[in-house]
């Protein structure tokens, strides 16, 4: 009898301490199903995820482009700490270009841009740089690598982009001294277009 008793106390002693030999088994299935649940989670969570930003950016795309009407009001402040304002720059042409360091295109419009406002700048014309999405040392080697001149600031929390519903970069909107939008730009800008753009809006007459 003691001898049985003594088969008992050492069975469940070996339970508790961990030596029987199922229970390995037991912690390992019971550890592979955690991952497995772990998995189908974050999996969830990427998807949904995922789903989010398609209804997002299919929402945004059924808004529209901002293509006509009064242009969107912004204020901006540069690099240098300069803030700019867009309604107070009624009677002037204004090119408001969204670009960002790590798009190609915009590299290959950056020098148009430059030349073409060295050339306009004394004649009632603003351009505006409205860095899209990007760090502020890769912005600042872009312009500096370009020589870029005209006045460049971060659209912060992409309110600027936001507001006139921008389709990607590079993108240009064309404002004319009423503050209306008169045309928008997809895509890389090359000669002539600003030339020709600018020329019609600076000869437009106001009562």
């Amino acid at each position: 009898m003691r001898n049985k008793n003594k088969e008992k106390i050492l069975e469940m002693t070996s339970r508790i301490s961990g030596d029987h030999p199922g229970k390995a088994a037991k912690l390992e299935e019971n550890n592979k199903n955690q991952q497995r649940s772990f998995g189908s989670i974050m999996s969830s969570v990427i998807l949904f995820s995922l789903f989010g930003l398609l209804a997002w950016g299919m929402s945004n795309n059924k808004r529209g482009q901002v293509d006509q009407g009064s242009a969107p009001d912004f204020s901006i402040t540069s690099f240098d700490g300069e803030t700019l304002t867009l309604s107070e720059l009624r009677g002037q042409v204004v090119v408001i270009n969204f670009w960002a360091s790590w798009c190609p295109p915009c590299r290959d419009e950056a020098l148009y841009l430059e030349q073409t406002w060295r050339k306009y700048q004394d004649k009632g014309v603003v351009f505006i740089g409205v860095d899209y999405v990007d760090t502020e040392p890769e912005a600042l080697a872009y312009i500096e690598e370009f020589n870029i001149t005209y006045f460049n600031g971060p659209d912060l929390r992409t309110i600027i982009s936001q507001a006139y519903n921008i389709q990607g970069v590079p993108e240009t909107f064309f404002i004319a001294k009423n503050g209306e939008i008169r045309h928008v730009h997809v895509g890389p800008l090359v000669p002539p277009d600003l030339e020709q753009q600018l020329e019609v809006m600076l000869n437009e007459l106001y009562p």
